[in-house]
């Protein structure tokens, strides 16, 4: 072989490398990637149906049951305009709790049900996630929501 041709032939295998490790990592990013949806945008079947997704809103209140087995917690989940029912197997957050903010990553069941494999809470008073307040500023000015952020009548700080 000529000295042109063995640079021809390290170039090719170079860029052949390089192709198939950029291929890899996109593949394994692909997999890694989790879309928000709010519940809405779930009801209104824009959620990829086999897919890991996030899905945020608020926590409604009275809704939150835990079985008997102390793990598993089913709950629900709005966006003040449509409501997607959770379950989740695992310890809560410290702050979770009805009528705050949630993110919960998982897949949609055959049945309606978000199954969450992690649960996010809000962590202060002032938190909402970026995408959990602009579901609910949308909601608000199609004037799906009346009062939800108003205080309760007798609430002391």
């Amino acid at each position: 072989m000529k000295a042109r041709q063995k640079r021809l032939v390290f170039v090719g295998l170079a860029i052949l490398g390089i192709g198939t490790a950029s291929a890899l990592a996109l593949t394994a990013l692909k997999s890694n990637i989790s879309y928000f949806f709010s519940p809405s945008q779930v009801l209104a079947n824009e959620a990829p149906p086999d897919h890991v997704f996030r899905l945020g809103g608020l926590v409604t209140k009275g809704t939150l049951a835990r079985q008997q087995d102390g793990l598993t917690v089913h709950f629900d989940v709005t966006d003040n305009a449509e409501t997607v029912k959770v379950a989740y197997t695992g310890i809560l957050p410290d702050l979770f709790s009805e009528g705050t903010g949630v993110v919960a990553k998982g897949k949609l069941g055959s049945d309606g049900v978000f199954y969450a494999d992690e649960v996010l809470a809000k962590h202060d008073e002032e938190y909402v996630p970026p995408e959990v307040a602009s579901t609910l500023q949308t909601a608000h000015a199609e004037g799906v929501v009346e009062a939800a952020s108003a205080p309760a009548s007798g609430a002391t700080n």
